[in-house]
């Protein structure tokens, strides 16, 4: 039987997941659709989740250990350099994914042809009727969320397209993310996947969400359970992502907000235990500024859409961020 390339290469970041990563090779080996091969990326976890895993049920398996925690970020091109398959397909090591998921993903790629990624339906695992993503959303004044999170299962959006894919479950094609150069490595994780989004959609590429794809995702649970870890790190990303990719007619009339929201965000950080976190990574942030805005002018110099096709995915509203709603429009060109 000839040696052919299969259809989607599924990427996993493990570090220190317990019991998770196993969870989610199994629910790997219980999938409908079988033309996939599955690359584990180990950050050099301590706490022997990457040894002795079960992975009879997965013909096409490979495990690489790193001497170190590289992150999400660099963690997935590391895989992503390993793939063989036409699509990437990112699965968190705390998720797992009905056994009809990778069939509705290639369902959907089938349906849309021309889109280069696609994001997921993401419940919590800790509560099924409860959203743990619906893709991500991206305030026009520079603030990510991940669409529907923690909200109820009802308030799930039909198919459509949205701003970018949330990272525990995205699809990308896989020449369009070499295209991309992948994950921007400074990142390390958190809004790296809002960053990968972003620059695609400068290049005039879509992402549709998909209903019907379905992981369950343990994630960080409730909000008061977010770790100082997150705190900084997104805190940090979120103003790298925003000025990196934000076009200079938006970005001068945006910024103004964005240092408003940004004094909001420090401001309930007193609130929540969470303002050392937030003021270390908003420091983290300006001291490198000057990389990213080295970084920008090349992101910038690729842009081909118009700012109106860019902004149809950036709601203006900040009450949509706070409420966490999903943001997908329905599809009427197609």
């Amino acid at each position: 039987m000839p040696n052919t390339a299969p259809y989607f290469s599924v990427l996993i970041v493990n570090y220190n997941s317990g019991d998770q990563v196993q969870a989610a090779l199994s629910s790997l080996a219980s999938q409908t659709f079988r033309d996939f091969e599955v690359i584990v990326i180990d950050n050099a976890s301590i706490d022997g989740s990457a040894d002795a895993l079960h992975t009879s049920g997965l013909s096409n398996f490979r495990l690489v250990r790193q001497s170190e925690n590289i992150g999400f970020a660099a963690g997935n091109n590391r895989a992503a350099e390993l793939a063989s398959g036409q699509w990437l397909v990112l699965l968190n090591p705390d998720a797992t994914a009905r056994a009809d998921w990778l069939g509705k993903i290639a369902d959907g790629i089938r349906r849309h042809p021309d889109c280069g990624s696609f994001a997921c339906t993401q419940f919590a695992t800790d509560n099924p009727d409860l959203l743990d993503g619906a893709g991500d959303n991206y305030l026009v004044f520079g603030i990510p969320w991940r669409g529907g999170y923690r909200q109820p299962a009802g308030t799930l959006p039909g198919e459509g397209e949205c701003f970018s894919a949330c990272g525990a479950s995205a699809v990308i094609r896989a020449d369009l993310f070499r295209a991309l150069e992948g994950f921007d490595e400074r990142l390390f994780c958190y809004c790296e996947d809002v960053d990968l989004g972003y620059r695609m959609r400068l290049q005039g590429q879509k992402t549709i969400f998909l209903p019907n794809a379905v992981i369950y995702h343990l994630g960080g649970g409730v909000s008061d359970q977010v770790s100082g870890f997150a705190v900084f790190h997104g805190t940090r990303n979120r103003l790298w992502v925003f000025l990196k990719n934000t076009p200079l007619a938006l970005l001068w009339w945006t910024l103004p907000v964005h240092i408003g929201l940004t004094l909001l965000i420090l401001l309930r950080g007193t609130m929540t235990g969470r303002l050392r976190h937030t003021w270390k990574g908003l420091m983290a942030g300006i001291a490198g500024i000057p990389g990213i805005l080295a970084a920008r002018k090349g992101v910038q110099a690729s842009r081909t859409v118009d700012l109106a096709c860019l902004l149809r995915l950036m709601p203006l509203n900040p009450l949509r961020m706070l409420s966490r709603s999903a943001y997908v429009i329905p599809i009427t060109d197609e």
